[in-house]
């Protein structure tokens, strides 16, 4: 009786409601069910607005590739970049004989409103970092290169020579600093003999030298030893249920004549360095003498990045070998959004967060045959839409925003650097405009600043 009497209550109290209570419920109703179906907000774009630091002056045979970028204490930037491509041979000033590129450098006093050009060296795959009062650059042309600068990069050395009849690889990713040393990764090419991409005979080499030292002389610098792609896959054994190679190796489109996307042996390639400081990490060595490397993964497919670790012994050497597991399982891949192209990772003590400068791919899993014709090779290959990340541990990755994106997938915004400076965020990109050959080929360098960029954290 008493619940009966309830319902009647509700009932009738419900009747007398003003009509317009009714109206706006429904009104709100409507706006909303309108409000759902309407498409989802794009994410605003964080820095498309660009300086162009560098112009091929003839996009089909002069290309712009490996981008890196450095400040110095003063605040100066300093970026460096290659030229490659048929047309470079005709370069004055570039030295013949082999396959030819050039190296150039550029300075900013102004967080890189203007640049200034400083330098050509005969290098390529060449990063800037900073050591004591020097600021160096480290590159290849085959074997290992170095200039040094005492005037904040305004001048430069003759290139000296670090190593002797090798073949060496990379692309300029991070540079990291501890116990008064810097450590960073170049990758030695171990088969020189390998036909194609030679991403599964590629060892990524820690190299290590005290701060204060005269990193132009070969003795300065601690070498590892030398693991590649393929011995360590022979030891561990053949990953499982990862869908790795995604592709069989050869050609994607065997039915298509003239196809040439091609897929290659999987490896990895384009090595950052990471050191964890936090006592809760599972990786975390107390004597902090372990390094992480956070890899490239060629597999065919997307978002995933090769790892590795490197252990410093009391006497400085350097050994790497796979990570493993807190169960000893040892481990290859780790999930990474863009890991599949070259990435860039820096450490940013204020926000004790990693940051992950990579490429987006929206499309992958499109058969290779039905690509557009300006989609650069395999369907993973896509590398127009710069994204930026965070992240506590490197594997947790949050996403912040894209940083930049081109005009379409034959333009590129890829292969970028970045630095921190202050509460900015600066980003130099391989670019291209509806000039460029192709996305692989851009014909621009171009300078991007995420402002306060710590305000992306959530």
């Amino acid at each position: 009786m008493a619940r009966r009497y309830c319902l009647l209550v509700a009932i009738l109290a419900t009747a007398f409601v003003p009509i317009t209570t009714h109206w706006n419920a429904v009104k709100s109703l409507v706006s909303a069910t309108q409000a759902a179906a309407q498409p989802a907000a794009r994410p605003p774009i964080l820095a498309d607005d660009c300086v162009v630091v560098y112009e091929s002056p003839d996009p089909a045979r002069i290309y712009a590739y490996s981008p890196g970028l450095c400040r110095l204490p003063s605040g100066r930037l300093v970026a460096t970049m290659d030229q490659g491509g048929p047309g470079v041979k005709d370069l004055p000033g570039v030295r013949r004989g082999g396959r030819t590129w050039r190296g150039k450098a550029f300075t900013s006093d102004d967080h890189g409103k203007t640049w200034q050009h400083r330098s050509d060296m005969p290098m390529l795959h060449a990063r800037p970092f900073t050591a004591g009062d020097a600021v160096y650059v480290l590159g290849h042309a085959g074997d290992l290169l170095i200039v040094r600068s005492d005037d904040g990069g305004e001048t430069w050395s003759e290139s000296a020579r670090l190593t002797e009849g090798q073949r060496w690889h990379q692309a300029p990713c991070n540079v990291h600093y501890a116990h008064g040393k810097v450590y960073l990764v170049m990758e030695r090419v171990m088969d020189t003999g390998f036909r194609g991409w030679p991403v599964s005979v590629i060892a990524p080499v820690v190299m290590s030298a005290r701060v204060d030292d005269d990193l132009t002389r070969r003795e300065a610098w601690t070498f590892s030893n030398e693991l590649t792609f393929r011995h360590a896959v022979a030891a561990a054994g053949e990953p499982n249920l990862l869908g790795v190679p995604f592709f069989e190796t050869g050609p994607t489109a065997p039915d298509n004549p003239g196809d040439r996307r091609i897929m290659n042996p999987i490896g990895w390639l384009e090595t950052n360095i990471v050191q964890f400081t936090d006592p809760d990490h599972v990786w975390y060595d107390r004597r902090g003498r372990t390094f992480h490397l956070w890899m490239r993964a060629h597999t065919g497919t997307t978002n995933l990045a090769c790892i590795a670790k490197a252990v410093e012994a009391d006497d400085g050497a350097l050994t790497v070998s796979l990570a493993t597991a807190p169960s000893g399982q040892p481990m290859l891949y780790v999930p990474c959004p863009g890991g599949h192209m070259k990435f860039h990772i820096v450490y940013d003590e204020p926000s004790e967060l990693f940051w992950l400068l990579s490429t987006q791919s929206t499309d992958s899993m499109t058969r290779p045959e039905r690509l557009a014709p300006d989609r650069y090779n395999l369907p993973n290959n896509e590398r127009h839409r710069l994204a930026l990340h965070f992240s506590r541990n490197c594997i947790d990755w949050c996403f912040a925003g894209l940083v930049a994106v081109s005009g379409g997938p034959g333009q590129g915004r890829h292969y970028a650097s970045m630095v921190v400076d202050g509460g900015d965020l600066h980003v130099l990109s391989r670019s291209g405009d509806a000039r460029a050959k192709n996305a692989h080929d851009g014909n621009l360098i171009t300078f991007h600043t995420v402002r306060d960029f710590r305000d992306l954290v959530y």
